[in-house]
């Protein structure tokens, strides 16, 4: 049995060395993987090697990279090719531990099985074996199979090498213990290193999860806003792209890896998490009137009393000795006419709109005039203060106050993420998310940054939201706008400092908008467009 001399160790703890580093700095698990095999054979001359990985269900190993240098075979891994091999069956059909596989009995033991030659030993069925080696006329000999497990124990996979070879005359040999001991130092080490990875994925996987947990949260409580939540960082994600690809322009050096690309998307999820602690009430404020009710219903009973009123005191009068009847009756149903129409104007000033006239704002402080007896006996105004303001917003459904409220959203959600311990690939989530309500001329909020003080990825994240609250139709409070009307007001944007014009020129250039629109808008919305009339952009 050959023997290792003091230079052979030696190379083989700088190949030992070398795969510690490259465990600590490799996060691509296959090419991890592929190098602790490669390095295994390496160690041991050996002619072939299989790396096993337990299937989710824990019922099976699976063969993930087979190699053999004689039979030039590379399976799984860099290769490309598809491992052909079978599973291995940790259990038989009773449930009963599989001790008769080799990869099968170390994966339950957690031991190491070393074979000087497969043909000599009865211990483990090789009938699997032997038929590989009859129909590819190769002879298998030697073996070691090596375990690896976790910290606590659990099998992450098997490694598995075959025909170790006499580095001077190239006769297959036996495994020596000192090979043994080598690899099983390796797997080790490969062991915590996949450990360190599987942790690290479960970690960024129960930080997704929450994230979308969050977003469930809004959803739940706002199905309007949920949907938001979704279509920004879809919508964001396709611009920067198109960002990336962009090879000219002030634009052209921006560039994202993979990491940069799961904080743009974590942030996009984010960016509106702060409007978890804004009321129902107002985020869903579909009318002027509206609370945790629409207080239209309340107004319409007044009217009621006040037809009521009119017609008691119609009877009355005509109950008087020498009454008109008829003229009491043409003046009632004049004056239940004009009731009926200021209550319908009320009903239509309720829903609010895109710009109420001055005009209709007078006519309603002119109803809200009317006195009417309310439950209590006392005589009121037909509006409180509280709903004249609501009835005669001039924009929208929402007050200056609730506005303000709304607005405060994105103050929260800065406070939020700031407050977490994000890790250094994550660090601008907070920077990212918080940035899309900013406008280019540092007139947006909260910061009043300028175009100079945001990053690319904040810039862009703003064109997505607001494309995305133009183009929706299921917000309680407006009708989604048209394609067309939507790029039009967007390039507006562009030229009066709101957006970024060359990230817009990229959004238009690139027909992002006609992408996201054909995903997620309704064709209705979907008219037709002439870019050359875009405000802010040059074909």
């Amino acid at each position: 049995m050959q023997e290792l001399n003091q230079t052979q160790i030696a190379e083989r703890l700088d190949q030992l060395t070398e795969l510690s580093v490259q465990l600590g700095s490799n996060h691509d698990t296959d090419s991890l993987l592929e190098r602790i095999l490669i390095v295994a054979k390496s160690m041991t001359n050996a002619d072939g090697g299989t790396l096993y990985r337990p299937s989710e269900d824990k019922q099976f190993l699976n063969f993930h990279i087979l190699i053999n240098d004689t039979l030039k075979t590379h399976q799984g891994g860099s290769s490309g090719q598809p491992v052909t091999a079978g599973s291995v069956p940790l259990y038989d059909g009773s449930g009963e531990k599989n001790l008769s596989a080799v990869a099968a009995y170390a994966a339950h033991f957690g031991l190491s099985v070393n074979i000087e030659d497969v043909y000599k030993a009865d211990v483990f069925n090789f009938s699997g074996m032997v038929k590989f080696d009859q129909m590819r006329n190769y002879h298998s000999k030697s073996f070691l199979t090596v375990p690896m497990s976790d910290h606590e124990g659990e099998l992450v996979g098997v490694l598995q090498l075959i025909n170790a070879k006499d580095s001077e005359t190239g006769e297959i040999r036996a495994f020596t213990q000192t090979d043994q001991r080598f690899i099983e130092a390796l797997a080790a080490q490969a062991a915590v290193a996949l450990t360190h990875q599987r942790l690290i994925a479960q970690l960024e996987e129960l930080l997704e999860s929450l994230v979308n947990l969050i977003n469930i949260g809004i959803d739940e409580k706002s199905p309007y806003t949920g949907r938001h939540c979704q279509f920004v960082p879809e919508l964001t994600m396709m611009l920067a792209e198109a960002v990336h690809n962009t090879e000219s322009g002030p634009l052209a050096d921006f560039y994202m890896n993979d990491a940069d690309r799961k904080e743009l998307w974590l942030a996009g999820l984010l960016h509106d998490c702060g409007k978890i602690t804004t009321p129902v009430h107002v985020v869903d404020k579909a009318t002027k009137l509206e609370t945790i009710f629409d207080r239209i219903g309340m107004i319409d009973t007044r009217f009621e009393v006040l037809l009521r009123d009119a017609e008691i005191a119609a009877l009355k009068r005509q109950l008087a000795p020498g009454a008109d009847i008829a003229a009491i009756d043409a003046e009632l149903a004049a004056q239940q006419a004009a009731l009926r129409a200021d209550r319908d104007f009320i009903r239509f000033a309720n829903v609010g709109g895109e710009g109420m006239k001055p005009e209709d704002q007078e006519r309603v402080r002119e109803i809200g005039k009317r006195r009417w007896v309310g439950p209590d006996g006392v005589e009121r105004d037909f509006f409180d203060d509280n709903e004249l303001m609501n009835l005669t917003i001039k924009f929208g459904t929402l007050t200056e106050g609730e506005r303000k409220e709304i607005n405060n959203h994105i103050v929260m959600t800065i406070k939020m993420l700031e407050a977490l311990p994000w890790p250094k690939h994550l660090k601008n989530v907070p920077e990212y998310a918080g940035g899309h309500h900013e406008r280019m001329d540092g007139k947006g909020y909260p910061r009043g940054l300028t175009k100079e003080q945001m990053s690319v990825q904040a810039r862009v994240m703003a064109i997505a939201d607001i494309f995305e609250a133009l183009t929706a139709k299921d917000r309680p409070y407006k009708k989604g706008k048209m394609l067309s009307e939507s790029l039009r007001i967007l390039g507006n944007f562009s030229l009066n400092g709101h957006i970024d014009p060359d990230l817009f020129d990229i959004f238009i250039r690139n027909r992002i908008y006609m992408e996201f629109a054909h995903k997620n808008m309704d064709a209705k919305q979907i008219d037709d467009i002439d870019e050359s009339r875009i405000p802010g952009y040059t074909p």
